[in-house]
């Protein structure tokens, strides 16, 4: 468990460069079975990779991760990383996704982005975001750790899609977890191994992002299917920007039985 100076230690790196990365954060055996649970659930769900740049054309993802048993529960709450996340965010804080990203032999890089790059709010800002990706395998140059660009946090924009930065690799071994602030511009790096690389992205934005009451739940699904398109959107079920709100890569309109209006950003990427 870390100390209080550690953790002050890593979110005035997160403040000064972005990010940070707690090294043996988790155990190698805790890595070891998720790594193997994760080829269990790309067996048992037919996981395939994704026809774009974005998610990768040789990477496999798995979204909703916390429906996929107990093993994965203990992610969010890990006693090395929630704390720095709460410094970062505060303690509010809510878990917005959490997913594995398993990065084949032969995959190329991702386009350098900003995971908060589409909340339409002024750059530099505060922290809304606070991302963490555990490696479930050695991150290496090699096998396509997470490029970065440190300090990008504090630019006044975010990265232009598709268009080359010149990064570094966040380099780490199994065990470690990378914890970056939201407007971090960074991406996946190019696979040259001839082994996966495997990580987890936990996610976690800060408490405000949210409604003041619960309509998801406050609301019967029922009655929600027999609101106008309109009045469904403005109580959550809906996409912003193509993203945000999805359930496992689909719009929780599905739920009612309506066909969606748009496509996800992968697909217009």
């Amino acid at each position: 468990m870390l100390t209080a100076e550690q953790i002050d230690a890593h979110a005035l790196r997160i403040e000064r460069d972005g990010y940070t990365i707690v090294e043996n954060a988790m155990t190698v055996e805790m890595a070891e079975a998720l790594g193997e649970d994760l080829l269990r659930l790309e067996r048992e769900l037919d996981i395939r990779p994704a026809p774009n740049p974005f998610e990768g054309e040789h990477t496999f993802r798995i979204y909703n991760l916390l429906v996929h048993g107990p093993l994965y529960e203990a992610i969010p709450l890990d006693e090395n990383v929630l704390p720095i996340v709460e410094r970062v965010l505060d303690p509010g804080c809510l878990v917005s996704s959490l997913s594995s990203v398993s990065i084949c032999p032969g995959e190329k890089a991702q386009p350098i982005h900003a995971d908060d790059q589409l909340i339409p709010i002024p750059k530099p800002h505060p922290a809304v975001v606070c991302n963490t990706m555990w490696a479930i395998t050695d991150f290496t140059e090699v096998n396509g750790a997470t490029r970065i660009i440190p300090k990008s946090h504090k630019a006044d924009h975010s990265p232009q899609f598709m268009k080359h930065y010149d990064s570094i690799p966040a380099e780490m071994p199994k065990g470690s977890v990378l914890i970056y602030h939201g407007s971090l511009w960074h991406g996946g790096g190019t696979n040259r191994a001839t082994e996966r690389r495997v990580g987890i992205a936990m996610n976690y934005c800060a408490g405000y992002v949210r409604q003041q009451e619960n309509q998801q739940l406050g609301i019967p699904q029922d009655l929600v299917a027999r609101f106008s398109t309109r009045l469904q959107e403005l109580v959550g079920y809906g996409l912003y920007n193509g993203l945000i709100g999805h359930i496992n890569k689909t719009s929780p309109v599905e739920l009612l039985g309506r066909k969606p209006e748009g496509r996800m950003i992968w697909e217009v990427a």
